[in-house]
């Protein structure tokens, strides 16, 4: 599986946004267990931040005028938060860059990392950090679909339960495009699924 992962994201020709003038920018590390049966590793913002406190994202933060590159703000970031070190990270390569609410240019980027990671979650910004086996997502068990504006269009994002874990909104988009390349999963978000559409004939 893990050789499946590595050829089908390097070989990925992901949609990257061109920055609009001033627009900040972020990266995130989508970190995945080196495995028989891979996981996507996740954290539980702490409740307090001021921008998606007790949301569930992946290790990141906006790039410092010191950081060489996105890659580096992304690795950067996942030290300080949960105590990755880069040298334990290998990057296979992006996927699409979004822009979140509140105006940020977000690049994620895939990275294979060993299954017996100690992490260690700065507290002042992450609660928990915790996995989620990666088949989890393409078997697409949302709890509920969130229908959104978002470039210029209406998306249908998936909001998964795992646990005692909400994932959805950028989160999601993420997820969902990386297992419908890894997997072929065919998850929809530009077209309402039909659990949606039966929730809206029922509400109508």
């Amino acid at each position: 599986m893990l050789d499946r992962i590595l050829q089908r994201v390097r070989d990925y020709s992901p949609h990257l946004l061109e920055p609009e003038a001033r627009m900040p920018e972020a990266a995130v590390l989508m970190p995945i267990t080196r495995s028989d049966s891979p996981e996507l590793v996740l954290t539980l913002r702490a409740s307090g931040l001021s921008t998606h406190g007790g949301e569930v994202a992946f290790p990141g933060g906006r790039r410092d005028p010191e950081d060489d590159d996105l890659i580096q703000t992304a690795l950067r970031e996942a030290e300080e938060e949960v105590g990755l070190a880069p040298g334990m990270v290998e990057i296979v390569g992006p996927m699409s860059s979004l822009v979140s609410l509140h105006g940020i240019h977000v690049t994620p980027f895939v990275g294979i990392v060993p299954d017996y990671v100690d992490y260690r979650a700065n507290d002042a910004e992450i609660a928990s950090v915790f996995s989620v086996p990666l088949d989890f997502f393409c078997q697409d068990t949302r709890e509920i679909t969130h229908r959104i504006d978002y470039q210029g269009g209406v998306w249908y994002v998936p909001s998964y339960r795992y646990g005692e874990y909400r994932i959805w909104g950028l989160t999601a988009i993420m997820i969902v495009e990386l297992v419908n390349l890894i997997y072929d999963a065919g998850i929809e978000m530009r077209r309402a699924p039909a659990s949606y559409l039966d929730l809206s004939q029922r509400k109508s």
